[in-house]
């Protein structure tokens, strides 16, 4: 089996053998065991479930939780002639019942879905159709509901389980403690319990924690050093601008990323940066998963994480090739003292959890008992400049909450579909006079959907450009054009964030905010907020081992390239060498304290040190004059 997936690896990826830990992994999927794999970030995790679908009938079912992670790995596997498809929300229904089709009649081997697809009776009912292989669960972290990212819509996973009991499920992270391990088994129904751990640890990758007031000097000061692109790591949408704006200032090839840019304006800026064009992208927390960009010389964190394992996760996105790689926390006394604050934030009250429902309910114009299953474009800087709300964490976390106890679920990256309806009868159109490139997409919209007339349909701009034979900024021209004569209703294609009602909005009194998600779920975050000061503050432990153990794995050894294993090297040898010019002062005779450290070239306290050392080494002696001496068969040894 081992020289038939070689085989494929090689024709497929060019590679001649194995990552540590890909074959145990892919060997264990293939004779059926259901498997929890944690691997580093950068280890291969994608090739342990490519591999073994390619060498075996039927295809593999993937869950993932972004639309950007979905796009890039379809669009990796295509480039090398492997069948695969994504659905996710910005599809038409049109569109995904057709992809859904191929799926279960023709030869797709890879079926990308977000988990909250699942659910949905158009993926159900093809999914019993389905020759499935395997079940892959990407970031299975967030399956947890003590995970550091816990999506409640991954809980729909266990439906997969149901529609295909004799499925094996390959369950993936690179982060997980060992509380989150035993929970990700536990949801999705392992037969047995069964992991596979990699080493976290990344020897190329030199990890590092500057204590500064001044961040952005520090910043110059490492792309000085430092060849080569990297990222920088943000809290805030605005210190990303301000940061970016500042290094282009300062000569830097720099540009920002967040949620808040359109989806378009998104997708170029991470290409500018994938190819080169741009050296430096300062970014928060949306950028960077997925990205297939190996030669990334440094991750710096311009703003504390607020635990471990998002920081493994962000910081590992350097030196994904092997090379040498740096990832640099900046801090200050303030730092922890913030992100303290933030946490108690985020956590607001019991009763003002009700009172941002209620508000929230009114702000989407959802009357009391009406609102289940309908979904909700949600701009959180308008509701917080309507009710008066300064700290965005503290609308974010009531929504967590309520999220965790199941009223409605909260969709922050969301691609929905163009849609439109005429607004005119189709007698009346044909009256119309439009331009030769307006009439051939209003005739394109007739051929392709049905009920316009009578009801908003979702349509897909792309292809009413290719039916037209014109650029998809041509059609987008056109239909505001049909708007604004009135011919039409459009609704562009949207990236905002989306709330779905799960429940039908209810009076406060019937509201129940459950206590363990609550206290539990507080009590947590600040353990892990606690762990990321630690690790932040340590100088006596590599900063490899500390991640390592947190994340599990109790025989983790020092990296030796860190800031402090570096520090501690240097202090040894300083301290041989003050030991050295000790003993070579007192081979030419006794000498009290004074007399040596007048000889030697080190401080005192250094001197002092390295006669303690040399007396329990046994290679000094001290004598009744408090005067030191080589004892006679130990001066060979220096």
């Amino acid at each position: 089996m081992r020289e038939k997936l070689t085989s494929i690896l090689s024709q497929y990826w060019g590679y001649s053998d194995f990552r540590p830990m890909q074959y145990e992994i892919i060997s264990s999927v293939m004779s059926g065991r259901d498997t929890l794999a944690l691997m580093p970030t950068g280890g291969g995790k994608s090739l342990t479930y490519q591999l073994p679908t390619l060498a075996q009938e039927g295809l593999c079912i993937v869950v993932t939780p972004l639309i950007a992670l979905m796009k890039d790995q379809v669009d990796g596997l295509k480039r090398r002639g492997i069948s695969a498809v994504a659905i996710h929300s910005g599809l038409s229904n049109q569109k995904i019942d057709r992809l859904l089709d191929n799926c279960a009649y023709g030869d797709v081997k890879f079926l990308y879905i977000a988990p909250e697809r699942i659910d949905t009776p158009i993926f159900r009912v093809r999914a019993r159709r389905m020759n499935v292989a395997l079940i892959a669960v990407d970031e299975a972290h967030c399956i947890s509901e003590w995970g550091y990212d816990f999506r409640p819509a991954y809980r729909h996973i266990v439906q997969l389980r149901e529609l295909m009991p004799e499925v094996p499920v390959l369950a993936l992270t690179a982060s997980a403690t060992d509380e989150v391990a035993e929970d990700i088994m536990s949801v999705l129904r392992f037969g047995e319990k069964h992991i596979l751990r990699s080493s976290f640890a990344r020897p190329n990758l030199r990890y590092v924690v500057r204590k500064t007031d001044d961040k952005e000097g520090m910043i110059l000061n490492i792309l000085d050093k430092v060849p080569g692109s990297g990222i920088i790591y943000t809290r805030r949408r605005k210190d990303a601008e301000v940061l970016a704006e500042w290094l282009v200032q300062q000569g830097v090839g720099a540009s920002y990323y967040h949620g808040g840019l359109p989806s378009e304006e998104r997708s170029i800026r991470q290409d500018e940066w994938v190819s080169g064009k741009v050296r430096v992208m300062v970014a928060t927390n949306a950028f960077g998963m997925g990205i297939d960009k190996g030669d990334v010389r440094f991750v710096i964190h311009y703003s504390m994480s607020d635990t471990i394992e998002s920081y493994y996760q962000e910081a590992g996105r350097a030196g994904r090739d092997g090379g040498r790689s740096y990832a640099v926390l900046l801090t200050q006394e303030r730092d922890y003292e913030l992100m303290r604050q933030r946490v108690e934030n985020s956590f607001p009250p019991v009763e003002k959890v009700k009172k941002i429902y209620d508000q929230l309910c009114s702000f989407l114009m959802i009357a009391n008992g009406d609102g289940k299953g309908c979904s909700y474009i949600f701009n959180i800087y308008d509701f917080c400049k309507k009710y008066g709300y300064f700290f965005h964490t503290e609308v974010l976390g009531a929504i967590e909450l309520l999220e965790r106890n199941e009223y409605l679920a909260y969709v922050e990256e969301s691609d929905s579909p163009a849609r439109l309806i005429f607004c005119v009868g189709r007698d009346d159109l044909y009256k119309v006079e439009f331009s030769k490139r307006t009439e051939s997409v209003v005739l394109a919209l007739l051929r392709l959907y049905n009920g316009l007339f009578t009801e908003f349909r979702p349509i897909d701009e792309m292809v009413l450009a290719t039916m037209c034979n014109c650029t998809h900024a041509e059609v987008h021209e056109s239909l505001k054009e049909l708007w604004m004569r009135k011919i039409i209703r459009y609704v562009p294609t949207n990236h905002s964030p989306i709330i779905r009602m799960l429940e039908e909005r209810l009076p406060l009194s019937d509201l129940y905010i459950s206590p363990s998600t609550y206290t539990r779920r507080k009590e947590q975050i600040f353990r892990r907020l606690k762990a990321m000061a630690e690790y932040a503050e340590s100088t006596d432990c590599c900063r490899s081992v500390m991640i390592s153990r947190y994340l599990g794995d109790k025989n983790a050894q020092p990296c030796g390239c860190c800031d402090i294993c570096l520090a501690a090297k240097r202090n040894a040898k300083s301290e041989r060498a003050v030991a050295d010019m000790v003993l070579e002062v007192l081979e030419e005779g006794e000498c009290t304290l004074r007399q040596i450290v007048q000889r030697v070239t080190a401080p005192a306290e250094s001197i002092t040190e390295a006669l303690y050392a040399l007396a329990e080494a046994q290679k000094i002696v001290v004598g009744e004059n408090s005067t030191f001496s080589i004892l006679p068969d130990r001066g060979s040894e220096k």
